[in-house]
């Protein structure tokens, strides 16, 4: 019995381990840029822009004035409000700003996806005729070169494209924070480095840009709660991916609290459930039908939540074994590596993300320098205590160490950055909730009721680009 249970933990902890690896080995491919294949093209394409609302009356005024103002000619883009079941006043904000509002009422098919399926059905009935769609949410904000930058990769041959996914609200708590330097991660080791390998890149759910014709040909279809995964998926399966679009920047409202944080990401994990449960089987077919790489790494991608899990279960089984008396005849992986090798990988674990985030202009070189000498106190204090040491000591020294810096920022850094040093600590924490929210997610997944993200953050695009253009914390 004991052998059958190492060995089960041994293959189980190893296909994390590779899985893990996988996604480390593509990352690496992010830290750096191609250059352009083409660098100046005019304006040629028309666009429709759509901005899906439910009840977005804070917000929807900010989003409108900020594609008025898009670096593009005036006549190769409209703009459309889908207000979708909206009770308040949307849709007439929405006008009064300049958009033409659709209104759709429909107390059975509620939820984004269902807007959009139903808005696209209406534009193909126009007269006029667009290139492509481009979607939005209401709380969004669009770089001034958003059209320009889609141009060019649509003129390049995508036909569906994604662009950079920002925040405009980083700053304001712990949270946005956190999730702004997800997204900024994202952008760069999973967006960044798929299309640098000619993978396809995922629909982010808004932002993003899809050829009018394909849009009829394979139709839309996606009305499940991550509407963005399904169709991607339905683009690998037909032959098609997604191009990126890193300097077409949209800046989307991240939420404040964990009580909003938790409900928003149980969402999308729900809807990455159901999606891995009808498309990840028809993707590894294809994968090894036709040998393709692009439908096989699309199909890893569906089952995050399951990898989530995994990862969770195996830091746990690590934990248990690491700390029982006896030991539970269990393998974890910490038996591959000698302890330095693992020290070294926690510095570059913990190192990679600001690393990261210097590269985009997130943060400053000095601070990345910071973050360089906060991550010593691995090799610290392993030199100063040993196994017999008391914890309180470990703790009461861990304690100083962190207040040193903290004083140090305040004094010489500023609050800013005070503040990304302390909130970037508990990225840590946001990163650990994943696990029950995954959990949740997967047992939840057949609810597909729609649940309203509130966006009331009020902030103009000149504000954003002044912000954004002014130096990293």
């Amino acid at each position: 019995m004991k052998g059958l249970i190492f060995n089960a933990t041994f293959f189980f902890q190893i296909a994390i381990f590779l899985i893990t690896l996988y996604y480390m080995i593509i990352s690496l491919f992010g830290l750096y840029r191609k250059k352009e294949k083409i660098k100046n093209i005019e304006p040629e394409k028309s666009f429709a822009l759509l901005v899906a609302a439910h009840n977005e009356e804070m917000v929807i005024g900010n989003i409108v004035d900020s594609l008025k103002k898009l670096d593009y000619p005036k006549e190769l883009y409209d703009i459309f409000v889908i207000a979708d079941n909206c009770s308040d006043n949307t849709a007439r904000i929405a006008r009064e700003h300049g958009a033409e509002v659709f209104e759709r009422f429909d107390a059975n098919k509620r939820g984004k996806g269902f807007a959009l399926e139903w808005m696209f059905n209406n534009l193909f009935q126009m007269d006029k005729k667009y290139d492509a769609v481009v979607v939005f949410d209401a709380d969004n904000l669009a770089s001034k070169n958003f059209l320009k930058e889609l141009n060019k990769k649509l003129c390049e041959g995508y036909k569906v494209v994604q662009g950079y996914i920002d925040s405009k609200n980083p700053h304001d708590s712990w949270i946005s924070e956190s999730y702004s330097i997800s997204f900024w991660t994202a952008n760069r080791l999973f967006q960044l480095s798929r299309s640098n390998l000619g993978l396809t890149n995922q629909i982010g759910g808004t932002g993003f840009c899809i050829d009018t014709e394909v849009l009829k040909e394979i139709g839309w279809g996606a009305t499940c709660l991550t509407e963005d995964l399904e169709f991607t998926c339905k683009l690998v399966l037909n032959g098609e991916k997604v191009g990126w679009a890193h300097n077409a920047i949209v800046y989307d409202e991240k939420p404040l609290t964990l009580k909003q944080s938790w409900k928003q990401r149980k969402r999308w994990m729900q809807g990455f459930a159901d999606v891995a449960s009808r498309f990840f089987f028809k993707l590894m077919k294809k994968a090894i039908k036709d040998r393709d790489f692009v439908a096989f790494d699309c199909a890893l991608y569906t089952i995050q939540p399951f990898i989530i899990v995994g990862l969770g279960i195996s830091t746990i089984l690590t934990f248990l074994q690491s700390y029982s008396a006896n030991g539970l005849n269990i393998f974890i992986v910490s038996y591959l590596f000698t302890p330095i090798v693992w020290k070294l990988l926690s510095i570059f674990q913990f190192l990679f993300t600001p690393f990261v985030m210097f590269l985009d202009r997130k943060l400053s070189k000095k601070m990345l320098v910071y973050f360089g000498l906060y991550s010593l106190n691995i090799f610290l204090f392993d030199y100063m205590f040993d196994s017999d040491s008391k914890l309180y000591l470990i703790l009461l020294a861990h304690l100083v160490f962190l207040a040193s810096f903290v004083i140090i920022l305040a004094k010489f850094e500023g609050k800013t950055s005070l503040k990304m040093f302390l909130w970037y600590l508990l990225y840590g924490v946001y990163t650990f909730t994943w696990l029950p929210i995954t959990i949740q997610g997967i047992l939840d997944k057949n609810n597909k009721e729609w649940i309203h993200t509130k966006h009331t953050r009020q902030i103009s695009i000149n504000e954003i680009e002044n912000i954004d253009g002014s130096s990293a914390a």
